[in-house]
This record gives C-alpha cells, sequence and structure tokens, in this order.
C-alpha cells in the first residue's frame, strides 16, 4: 500500500503535542511543514500558532466538555480537538470541514475508538458556542502563573500585557543604512506597492501595514533591508558607537543585533559575535551573508571568558542575555506554554553571572548595554540593582529617550499591539583607570 501522509489537522496535533512535551515551535515545526504539500503549509503554521496562543483559553473549554481527561496515549487526541476548536473559534473555515475532516483526522492518528468522542465534542462546541471562561486564565489564554506575576508586577498594566501578547505582531523592518536611507526605502517600498511607515523610536525602522513574503521586499536578498523588532533595534542608539571599536555581541543568535552594530558604524574596528549553540550560529553567518558584513563567529558560553577571550578588551558590549522571552509572547505563543515560573530564579543568576564576566573584559571608560525581551522586574532592573551593589565603581547612565518607562536602572518597553515588542535596556559604562 503507498504510503499516505497525515492531514494537515493530525500533523498540527503531533506538533503540539511535541510542544507540550518541550519543544519550541521553531524546533518541531519545520520538519512538520516538509510532511505537507507547500499549498497546505501556510495553514499548518497559522494553525500551530494561533492554537498556542489562544491554548490556555481552548485548553479551558475542551475540559469544561470532556467528563474525564484522555488517556496518556491518546493524548494526541486532546491536541486534535484544541485545533478544531481553534478553528471554530478564531478562523472562517467552514464548520462541516472543520468536523468532518477532525474525524477523519483521528482515525489517521490511528484512534478510531475516539472518533464518536471527537464529533460529539465538537458538534457541542458548534451548537453551544464558546462557553464564558471560568477564571482569568482561561480568560486572558496564559497560565496562571504568568498571570499572577504580570498582575503583581504590572498592577496598572497586566490586563494591557496579557491582551498584546494575545495579538499578531506587525511587520517591521530595520533599514540598512551603509545602503540606503529610510526615506529611499520608504520610496522603493511605495513603488512596489507594500504599504508602510516610519516606525516611532528605532530610526531605521519600517513598519509594513500588512506582512509580506520578504522575497517581496526590494534588495532584501542584496542586503537592503532586514526583519527586526523595533524595541529590538534600539541598542545601537544606545551603544554609542565610533570608528576604531572592537565591539562584542555576547549571546548573538540570530544574529540581528550583529548586523544592526556593523550597519550603524561601518569603521568599527572588530565585531566579535558569540553563542553557545552551534545549531543557532550558522544563522548568524547568513544574515551577515546577505547583508555583506563581516564579524568573527566563536561558539562558547561567553560567561566562561578563560575559553574564548584573547586578553584584549572591548570598548563596546552588546549583553542582550538569556530570559523568560516573555515581551515578545506575541511573535512566540509557544512561550506560554514552554516557560515555567521556576525558570526565573536560575536566569536571573544566569544573567547576572554574563554580566559580572563581561564587566570583567571591557576597557576602561568602555560601555556595557543590557537587553532582555522580558517584561519581569526579576530580570531587568532588579539585576542591575544587584550588580551596581557589587560594582560600586560602575556609571549607570540614564536613558535620555521617549520610549519605555524610567525604572531608575533602565528603560522598560511593554509590548505594544501596534508597535514594538516588549524589551529592557539598561546602559553602564565602567570609570577611567
Amino acid at each position: 500500500m503507498a504510503y499516505q501522509p497525515l492531514p494537515f489537522r493530525a500533523v498540527a496535533a503531533n506538533v503540539l503535542l511535541a510542544v507540550e512535551s518541550g519543544q519550541s515551535l521553531t524546533q518541531c515545526l519545520p520538519p512538520a511543514l516538509n510532511q505537507l504539500p507547500p499549498e497546505q503549509r501556510p495553514q499548518l503554521q497559522a494553525i500551530c500558532y494561533g492554537t498556542c496562543r489562544w491554548f490556555h483559553r481552548l485548553e479551558g473549554e475542551l475540559n469544561q466538555r470532556l467528563k474525564k481527561p484522555l488517556r496518556k496515549p491518546d493524548r494526541v487526541v486532546h491536541h486534535l480537538m484544541l485545533v478544531a476548536l481553534f478553528q471554530l473559534r478564531f478562523s472562517e473555515q467552514a464548520t462541516y470541514a472543520v468536523l468532518n475532516e477532525t474525524v477523519e483526522a483521528c482515525r489517521a492518528l490511528d484512534k478510531p475508538h475516539l472518533t464518536g468522542l471527537v464529533n460529539g465534542v465538537l458538534r457541542a462546541a458548534e451548537r453551544e458556542g464558546a462557553p464564558e471562561p471560568k477564571d482569568d486564565s482561561s480568560r486572558y489564554s496564559h497560565p496562571v502563573w504568568m498571570v499572577e506575576k504580570l498582575r503583581h508586577n504590572w498592577p496598572e498594566d497586566w490586563q494591557a500585557i496579557l491582551g498584546a501578547n494575545n495579538t499578531q505582531a506587525p511587520m517591521t523592518l530595520r533599514v540598512n543604512a551603509l545602503r540606503f536611507s529610510r526615506d529611499e526605502y520608504l520610496k522603493l517600498l511605495s513603488e512596489a506597492g507594500i504599504e508602510a511607515k516610519p516606525t516611532r523610536f528605532a530610526p531605521h525602522g519600517i513598519q509594513l501595514d500588512r506582512p509580506v513574503p520578504v522575497e517581496r521586499l526590494p534588495w532584501f536578498e542584496d542586503g537592503g533591508a532586514s526583519v527586526q523588532d523595533e524595541a529590538a533595534q534600539l541598542c545601537t542608539t544606545l551603544l554609542d558607537l565610533q570608528p576604531g571599536q572592537r565591539v562584542l555581541d555576547a549571546c548573538a543568535a540570530p544574529g540581528g543585533k550583529t548586523c544592526a552594530i556593523l550597519e550603524a558604524c561601518g569603521e568599527l574596528d572588530e565585531v566579535i559575535a558569540i553563542d553557545e549553540s552551534a545549531e543557532r550560529l550558522p544563522r548568524v553567518q547568513e544574515n551577515l551573508d546577505r547583508l555583506d558584513l563581516h564579524a568573527t563567529l566563536t561558539q562558547a558560553d561567553a560567561a566562561d571568558i578563560d575559553s574564548w577571550w584573547d586578553g584584549n578588551p572591548f570598548d563596546r558590549i552588546l549583553l542582550d542575555v538569556p530570559c523568560s522571552a516573555t515581551g515578545v509572547i506575541r511573535r512566540h505563543p509557544d512561550i506560554k506554554l514552554l516557560r515555567r515560573e521556576s525558570d526565573i530564579v536560575p536566569l536571573a543568576s544566569i544573567q547576572l553571572g554574563l554580566l559580572d564576566a563581561m564587566w570583567s573584559i571591557l576597557k576602561p571608560g568602555g560601555r556595557l548595554v543590557y537587553a532582555t525581551c522580558s517584561v519581569f522586574p526579576q530580570e531587568n532592573h532588579r539585576i542591575i540593582q544587584r550588580f551596581l551593589k557589587q560594582q560600586t565603581q560602575a556609571k549607570l547612565i540614564s536613558i535620555d529617550a521617549d520610549w519605555g518607562r524610567d525604572m531608575t536602572t533602565g528603560r522598560q518597553l511593554l509590548p505594544d499591539p501596534d508597535s514594538h515588542d516588549g524589551f529592557f535596556y539598561a546602559v553602564l559604562e565602567k570609570p577611567e583607570l
């Protein structure tokens, strides 16, 4: 018998099961896409991202409709029903197609004994409509711990943050200043029929009215622009880059900020980009090659300076530390399923350790920019407070900007539904000897 590929809903259920088991969408979605014909791949991606985005609300509804949880070997069917509920609640897919094809997908997953349950649950869901969420986790579609932590940390803003996390992020570009001015590139976009506007805060940023495939972007393959959120672009405005400087981008993958640094000042003496991940470092080189830029790439744990540092201190260091990534949930909704509250304390320890290590290789008179894509104070301004207690000679540079909120030891951007992601920045300078 010839091999029959799985229906795309069955593939989506397997992807969600993998996410629940600890894999990110970045890891498990690409091989899943390859299982399907090209015309079905955009729909699979949209379903996987959408179901993760609304997972906790859909899970709340499904649990109300099930008399008892499915057995662990049948867990994939639980995710299959979540996929179907997502389509019923948040897509324009015809109801009969969702119901009939989900039942067929259940059979394709070799779970024919559950087709009656799937059919009954989905027909009731279609007939009765979505129930009122029973709690804030379901209402805002976030894990309980995250809702409570945001409520505690941002008592005036937690609902807005949760709402922003459930929106789809805009597509934002960084114009390569070595090739075009922002106005020149805006004109090229207009000529290509792509509507766009300048970003409010990033000097080389452009936000598209609607996402487009990168192949449609003028001069993209020849290095005219890159896709990068506005908040992430702000790092170059804080580094005070000057010709002849030696610059380190620690924790560099996938390389967007490395490239932004090189574009911002074409006469730097050397840029070194370090990342611990052997799998992610090639992506940095791909970005450099497309933009015709050069940096020295090193695979290493940046904190283990004895394993990679040549003893020559740096004039500038960008330290974009590993974090909870709670400021970019709208771009990576699987974070809601992958991140745990117990991750925050170990992450804070890693962040402080990296900051200590980078400080030791910063040249006297040099500048270090600390960055996260987190909205939790424990990873952000409180890390800087702890560091300043240890390094009493370190000078905190006030960020004079019209973006974000002054947290005394840095500035915090919260995710904006119509603009930038959530980000934190702090700037430190080392006194001259």
